[in-house]
């Protein structure tokens, strides 16, 4: 990841692990990416729903993943993830917890 996509993936992040409305959108936005099939897809029109220094955040990291010439995934952010994950999709992790 370059340092601007970097940087702004960061802000989301620190901006996911609070909590407000747009934090549960930027949630949404960085849970999509990790997997959207078991954690839920981002819906577009939430871009509305957060400033605009927030949807540029978000637009890069989206470029950034738009010219990739394969699948990434923030694997070095696991940890920031899994604590959104604990925050904002508590009834997976019940879940993965009752079959384990």
């Amino acid at each position: 990841m370059d340092e601007p996509t970097r940087d702004a993936f960061e802000r989301l992040l620190r901006i996911a692990r609070s909590d407000t409305g747009q934090s549960r959108r930027v949630a949404d936005f960085i849970l999509a990416w990790w997997n959207a099939d078991s954690l839920g897809g981002f819906d577009l029109a939430d871009v509305f729903a957060v400033d605009k220094a927030i949807a540029r955040d978000m637009t890069s990291v989206f470029a950034w993943l738009a010219s990739r010439a394969e699948a990434e995934y923030p694997v070095d952010y696991r940890a920031q993830i899994e604590e959104i994950i604990r925050l904002w999709r508590p009834e997976i992790l019940e879940r993965v917890s009752q079959t384990a």
